[in-house]
């Protein structure tokens, strides 16, 4: 039996990934190793696709910079994000993330460029961040396809 086929579409991804790669295209050349950040397993056979994961791989067809999309796991499932309050984002990902035991010989000494596909309050590549730190990485940039701004932080 086939597992769930997909119905995520990737339309546009190419045109997305090469402007985050236009934006972001110091942190690219500094980086050794691009890592997604990753859904949990059930996350991913529910929606069918990780956006993250296909932007990296993308990015780095682009770069010739190196991908792990197996690199951190996310070891426990955690809330949608976006259901929860700036306060409670931090505590829902705390430790939720760890780094593969393949991924870490690779991670150590390295530059790591984290990809995400959207940033709110920054808990989730916090969380991240702190894993490949934790994991040996020598620095660890972000660089995420958009930003959640909430109307009290615009300022014109």
């Amino acid at each position: 039996m086939r597992g769930p086929v997909s119905t995520a579409r990737r339309d546009g991804l190419g045109t997305l990934a090469s402007r985050m790669l236009q934006s972001g295209r110091t942190l690219v050349d500094e980086a050794d190793l691009i890592v997604p950040v990753p859904l949990h397993c059930a996350r991913l056979v529910r929606r069918g696709s990780g956006q993250s994961g296909w932007l990296a791989q993308y990015i780095s067809r682009l770069s010739g910079t190196p991908v792990m999309v197996d690199s951190i796991k996310r070891t426990r499932r955690t809330s949608t994000q976006g259901g929860l309050s700036a306060r409670a984002r931090p505590r829902d990902v705390a430790g939720a993330f760890t780094i593969t035991r393949r991924a870490a010989t690779r991670i150590s000494g390295r530059r790591v460029l984290l990809v995400d596909d959207v940033l709110t309050t920054g808990a989730t590549v916090s969380a991240c961040t702190r894993a490949l730190k934790q994991a040996g990485a020598a620095n660890v940039d972000v660089l995420v396809l958009a930003r959640v701004v909430r109307e009290t932080d615009v300022t014109i």
